[in-house]
């Protein structure tokens, strides 16, 4: 099962592909080709399954897939910064 994500849009992540066996062995062989990080989750797979291709992910795996896509991004040295607050920022106080 392959996700996508547009970082920094209000969009939930989509599944844009997915299958069995061999089908399945073919997606991985594509990510590696294209230096696509993968990570394993049979559960999270086991949700996802039912879901058609291009739809969002189920509002119940969002949490989920929300660390997968943060674990992507770290290993991608992609992870966006933390939002600053708005009420924090002492130091830029006189």
């Amino acid at each position: 099962m392959a996700l996508k994500y547009e970082l920094g849009t209000e969009s939930l992540p989509r599944i844009v592909a997915t299958g069995k066996g061999t089908v399945a062995e073919q997606i991985l062989e594509v990510a590696f080709a294209n230096g696509v990080k993968v990570r394993e989750d049979a559960d999270l797979v086991e949700i996802l399954s039912a879901i058609e291709v291009d739809s969002d992910i189920p509002v119940e795996a969002i949490a989920a897939v929300a660390e997968i896509l943060a674990y992507v991004y770290r290993a991608n040295g992609t992870l966006p910064p933390e939002p600053r607050s708005e009420e924090s920022p002492e130091e830029d106080k006189p």
